[in-house]
């Protein structure tokens, strides 16, 4: 495909209140200085008034007023094209935000008014045929007769409506004059309790969140109209390329990237796609790549390679898998909407009409519980491929191993459904709702449940494989150059659940397990009460996050455990909060910092342990930004970095004035490190890779083309524990050598490693040969 100003590094903003357009146009010249090629912002169009990310988009025609509008758009993208910067934005595709009021979302308010015979209806992803032929809006803070006083008509653009607290929804047609309870029976929607969105909700979101509804972007006048203004855009020069929110959320990803290719002319296109284990990109897809958390889990893992007796141990994170994924509760309106539908299926079709609906029901729980990856990605009118096909059937197979034997046939009868041709509409739902199965269950349960250690449990991690060997690790990086030499890579982003440098810490962790543990052992007897003696799991997720991220507040360490509490669903949840427990959690976690022995201990333990994730940082850093792809940086990243899950990681960063270092810290290096990169890869943006031997297992090299060569340092601890470098010496390939990050005398081969790594954990030799 052609590539339309091929981006050599990029550099995410999120845009939000007090962080506009203006606001990133003043950082332009630092970003330029910086070294990176384009500037990554976060959705732009509008949304609803104040939000913090931009993802809950309400308008598709305008620019985000919030931000600036078009006008300061155009600005900004003239001030970083004079830098030779180029932008891309992140793109919305799969929903839009179901907001208060509702008529901040224009289709979505004539929808309402004008019920499923709307030209509007076609945009959204509802099941007319359940709630009686209404949309289910679960708005209501209580049963509908208790809420019943606070309902009334108001009006809106000189028509009556139907007011609830702030909420204003259209009336429909000929219905205005009726009593309130006739009215709301006639309405094309029904209000109804909160708590129905679990099990009776008839349309699609985005994964859990109600207040998100699900677009048909697969429809042609739907895309033409979500895509038009971005288009125009890309098409006057201000955007360069674009960043896909949530392609598995589509009905077909493959046909929506050809269609957004053919628009764009070729824009630069990468996708948000979750690649689970070695999954790989699917060769039908019209996009440079991914936003990068393949190379996240492989820089973290190739740094992270754990002994056999600490593997075991750090993979128990990982156990549950099928009883977290388990679709049940928060997501039992997509089940059962996917269960009516196969119920319709095998009623209407001769062999296969005596299956008994809650049979059918288990099987496709249980079909998506086993599914190894986000999805399957079936194409209208044709079979899965192979390696698809066989992930179907071995998630079938272990539904109907759960089943009663007489009725396994239910789970085949599935897997026969969704193996073939046909049905194409359920077979793109199955998938649409098999990824927020992984979401949820995986990255947004099993990882707040399971944590030996933190670090592991990010977007695509696997905690059952901690470590990678640098042999792995050289054959992925190898592969995406040959593949996808401009997929995006990424260390950091705005839905990290740690930052980097905290997971450099973290990294610390796998080498001193022992330690680990007879260190907190002291710090829970000097914590108030004796810490959670009753809860070890939250225990252990509050210490390791407290170290991740020191010095760090009480409150701010309070709302990121009560958000893991809540997501792991354990002792409490956000739809069910047991108060008296979460007091309990807080109130541990706001003592942390305030607990003069315990706060002086964990910080003792962080300086003991900082030369270590110092190398980690470096070493992450470096690799980050010369292996195969377009490295991605996160706001603020090229400083030592250490937030958590958001919004703790979506706070505006100042960019303006520069930021300053002071000489000889952790600040300086890094900084250093990200500018002479950046500087280095000006020459060369996506030059061939080759895995360099080095001799040890701390020590990891690669050339780029045959002009610069990559060392890092990997398992600090372990490398001071053998003695260090000793007499180590490295080959070079012929040539004389410079390190870009040091100012000495060339090097020629062979260089000892203790003389080449003297000032830093790493080296960015170049040569003019």
């Amino acid at each position: 495909m052609t590539i339309s100003r091929e981006p050599r590094a990029s550099y995410r903003l999120q845009l939000q209140p007090g962080f506009g357009f203006a606001d990133a146009e003043a950082a332009v010249p630092y970003l330029a200085e910086l070294g990176v090629s384009h500037l990554h912002l976060s959705p732009i169009l509008q949304a609803v008034p104040g939000s913090r990310h931009g993802y809950d988009v309400v308008d598709h025609t305008t620019v985000s007023q919030d931000h600036g509008g078009e006008a300061a758009l155009r600005t900004l993208a003239e001030t970083a094209h004079a830098h030779g910067l180029g932008l891309i934005a992140d793109i919305v595709p799969n929903h839009m935000a179901l907001p208060c009021p509702a008529h901040l979302n224009r289709p979505l308010w004539q929808m309402l008014r004008e019920g499923p015979e709307s030209p509007a209806a076609g945009w959204f992803d509802v099941d007319w045929d359940a709630q009686d032929g209404r949309i289910l809006l679960p708005v209501l803070g209580d049963r509908l007769d208790a809420c019943l006083p606070e309902l009334g008509l108001d009006e809106h653009e000189g028509e009556p409506v139907l007011r609830y607290h702030d909420h204003r929804f259209p009336l429909r047609p000929g219905t205005e004059g009726l009593p309130l309870p006739e009215l709301l029976d006639r309405q094309f929607y029904r209000l109804a309790w909160w708590r129905l969105a679990r099990t009776e909700l008839n349309y699609r979101r985005f994964f859990t969140v109600s207040e998100l509804i699900a677009i048909r972007t697969e429809r042609p006048e739907v895309f033409d109209a979500t895509h038009g203004l971005l288009l125009r855009l890309h098409r006057d020069g201000v955007l360069d390329g674009f960043r896909v929110d949530h392609p598995d959320g589509l009905a077909d990803p493959a046909a929506y990237l050809r269609r957004l290719g053919e628009a764009s002319g070729g824009a630069y296109v990468v996708v948000e796609k979750i690649l689970t284990g070695e999954e790989r990109l699917p060769r039908d897809w019209a996009c440079a790549g991914t936003t990068g958390y393949d190379a996240l889990r492989r820089i973290d893992g190739v740094l992270m390679a754990p002994g056999p007796e600490d593997e075991a141990a750090l993979a128990a994170a990982a156990r549950g898998r099928a009883d977290m994924t388990q679709p049940q509760g928060e997501l039992d309106a997509e089940v059962n909407r996917l269960a009516r539908e196969l119920v319709r299926i095998t009623a209407a079709e001769h062999g296969t009409r005596d299956h008994a609906p809650w049979a059918l029901r288990a099987a496709l729980a249980g079909t998506l519980a086993a599914y190894p990856v986000y999805r399957p990605y079936p194409e209208p009118g044709r079979p899965l491929p192979s390696e698809q096909a066989r992930q179907v059937r071995d998630a079938a197979a272990a539904a109907a191993h759960r089943l009663p034997p007489a009725h396994a046939e239910s789970a085949r009868v599935l897997r026969d459904l969704l193996l073939e041709g046909g049905h194409d509409e359920f077979r793109a739902r199955f998938a649409q709702t098999a990824s927020a199965v992984a979401a949820k269950g995986v990255e947004d349960t099993a990882f707040y449940r399971h944590h030996a250690l933190l670090g592991l449990n990010e977007v695509g991690g696997d905690p059952a494989h901690p470590g990678l060997e640098p042999e792995e690790f050289h054959a992925w990086c190898t592969r995406t150059q040959q593949e996808h030499p401009l997929t995006m890579t990424a260390l950091s982003t705005h839905d990290t659940k740690r930052s980097a440098d905290a997971r450099a810490r973290l990294a610390v962790l796998a080498e001193i397990p022992r330690e680990w543990q007879a260190e907190t052992a002291i710090w829970q007897d000097l914590a108030p009460g004796g810490g959670l003696p009753h809860d070890p799991d939250t225990e252990d997720l509050l210490w390791q996050t407290a170290f991740a991220a020191w010095p760090i507040g009480g409150d701010r360490l309070a709302e990121v455990l009560l958000k893991s509490v809540r997501e792991a669903k354990l002792r409490t949840s956000w739809t069910d909060p047991d108060e008296a427990y979460e007091q309990q959690v807080a109130t541990l976690a706001r003592s942390v910092p305030t607990t003069p022995q315990l706060a002086e201990r964990i910080g003792e333990f962080v300086a003991r342990t900082a030369p270590y994730a110092r190398v980690n940082t470096l070493s992450a850093a470096l690799l980050h930004l010369t292996v195969p792809g377009v490295p991605d940086l996160y706001q603020g990243s090229e400083l030592p970095l250490r937030t958590l899950v958001d919004p703790d990681n979506r706070g505006i960063v100042r960019l303006d004035p520069p930021p300053r270092t002071e000489p000889g810290t952790l600040a300086a290096e890094k900084l250093h490190v990200t500018r002479t990169a950046l500087r280095v890869r000006r020459a060369d943006p996506h030059p061939d890779y080759t895995p360099w031997p080095t001799g040890s297992p701390h020590l990891l090299a690669f050339l780029r083309g045959a002009r610069q060569l990559t060392v890092v340092t990997r398992l600090p601890y372990a490398l001071v524990r053998a003695g260090g470098w000793g007499a180590l010496e490295l080959e070079l390939p012929p040539g004389e050598w410079r390190d870009e990050l040091a100012d000495r005398r060339p090097f020629s081969s062979p260089v000892k490693v203790g003389e080449l790594l003297a000032d830093l954990p790493v080296a960015l030799l170049t040569t003019d040969r």
